[in-house]
């Protein structure tokens, strides 16, 4: 079962009033390349604006409606993020990624900052020039199939055998499953697609037997369906892969990166001591972190960080975050 991490919203403007929890749409025109030699954060604070990679089609983390506003998981820790650097949690471009083009986008320069439901991996710490910060959302991989074909929850991997399987393209889903399923001898044949929507597709049309990825976006899945998700059951019940998800940036940036790792353990720290924007100021004046944190003494070290004094300020509580991330906590493994 997934573990929830960070459960605290941030995202109002650091000394301004609580803000909508909605992230609105913006346009995703190209921005300029950081160059190698250029700090991210200085870049950052002279553009006004941070550049945040996230989903777009998986409902809880990543989602963009009709209307074109996004909203999830992800997209709340680009706000807090914002907020930290900028003193503006509306301050984000949102660029909607696949999981074919998220990496690219980091390393071209295209997005400062990728959160979009990704694994840190080594190759990806390494080959791929990508720095991680916290874990925020400890996942597992599973698999997904129709009751109406047989498979329950508690199903196990040797019920595939010679099922067509079909998982997203360029992602740890894809080899986690081809070497589990070979370590355990059991054949199936394995098909790709680069958009999950596609995979999707294929598995309520029948070409795919069974769908396989991060149990928390098999759950996004299965909720968002509105006709034949009853059918769909989701197993093992113990995932076949760890995959800790958290915010990524380009290799280098240590000053970039520490504002993203202290934006996430404010968050939590706000969290365990139950900090809203109704009572930060009652806190402040009891509690010595949360002075420092939120840069009201004179021992605060955001200034030192080359932020203001305000690190972040929140305007919500865990309840609707995990609002957002319904109904996945009670579903995973189902």
């Amino acid at each position: 079962m997934a573990f929830f991490v960070v459960v605290l919203v941030v995202s109002a403007a650091c000394g301004d009033e609580a803000g909508d929890a909605t992230a609105l749409a913006v346009s995703t025109t190209t921005q300029t390349p950081v160059a190698a030699e250029e700090d991210l954060l200085d870049v950052v604070i002279a553009r006004g604006e941070l550049s945040c990679g996230v989903n777009e089609i998986l409902p809880g983390f990543g989602y963009k409606d009709s209307e074109g506003v996004f909203t999830g998981f992800d997209v709340d820790l680009c706000r807090a993020v914002a907020a930290a650097i900028l003193g503006d949690a509306g301050a984000v471009r949102y660029q909607s990624l696949n999981s074919a083009t998220r990496f690219e986008a980091v390393n071209s320069g295209l997005i400062d900052l990728l959160s979009r439901n990704t694994t840190w991996t080594q190759s990806r710490d390494t080959d791929l020039g990508l720095d991680f910060g916290p874990t925020i959302y400890y996942d597992g991989q599973q698999l997904m199939a129709k009751g109406s074909a047989g498979f329950t929850s508690m199903s196990t991997l040797e019920e595939i055998e010679g099922a067509v399987v079909c998982a997203n393209a360029g992602t740890t889903t894809e080899k986690n499953i081809s070497e589990t399923a070979a370590v355990g001898g059991i054949e199936i044949i394995l098909n790709t697609f680069e958009d999950a929507n596609m995979v999707l597709e294929n598995f309520q049309s029948d070409a795919c037997d069974v769908v396989t990825g991060d149990g928390s976006a098999l759950v996004s899945r299965k909720a968002s369906k509105s006709t034949g998700g009853d059918d769909w059951v989701i197993f093992p019940p113990v995932p076949i892969s760890k995959e800790p998800l958290g915010p990524a940036w380009i290799q280098n940036q240590a000053r970039f990166g520490d504002v993203v790792t202290w934006t996430v353990f404010a968050m939590l720290i706000a969290e365990e001591k139950g900090i809203t924007s109704a009572n930060i100021d009652d806190m402040m004046n009891v509690d010595g972190e949360t002075s420092r944190l939120f840069g009201a003494t004179d021992d605060e070290l955001q200034t030192k960080m080359g932020l203001g004094r305000c690190l972040l300020s929140s305007d919500q509580t865990g309840r609707q975050l995990r609002r957002g991330l319904r109904p996945a906590p009670d579903s995973v493994g189902s």
